[in-house]
């Protein structure tokens, strides 16, 4: 195989991969913005400040954490808005935001503190 074949095959694989990852229906991505580490990830805690990003627009947020028995539901509420979006799971690290009220009373002490990676959001409110 000749060094132009490789390139070619490189181009070719490099340009599927992304658009395989635009074309995986995400709008947009939950990122942390807590910390600077690569790729953002953020924990699963009451008040977590958790940002939507999507193309060049950045809201930024924070997260609710409401316990009911043993079961956790986790919300986003975008800065200086009311409305809050559950975060419904749609597969690994994917999600749906879901404009919802709260159900549960609110977490304590951090819990559950899971740490996430960033999470593709397949479903975007109009922000």
């Amino acid at each position: 195989m000749k060094f132009r074949e490789i390139a070619t095959w490189a181009l070719l694989a490099a340009s599927s991969c992304a658009l395989a990852a635009t074309d995986d229906g995400a709008c947009a991505t939950l990122v942390g913005t807590a910390n600077s580490a690569m790729p953002p990830s953020f924990q699963l805690r009451d008040g977590e400040p958790v940002d939507l990003v999507g193309g060049t627009k950045t809201v930024h947020g924070r997260l609710l954490v409401f316990a009911d028995g043993g079961t956790y539901r986790a919300y986003w509420q975008p800065e200086n808005s009311a409305e809050k979006y559950v975060l419904a799971n749609a597969g690994l690290n994917s999600v749906r935001l879901i404009s919802a009220p709260t159900q549960g009373t609110p977490a304590k002490n951090g819990e559950p503190g899971t740490t996430l990676a960033p999470q593709r959001v397949l479903s975007c409110p109009a922000l």
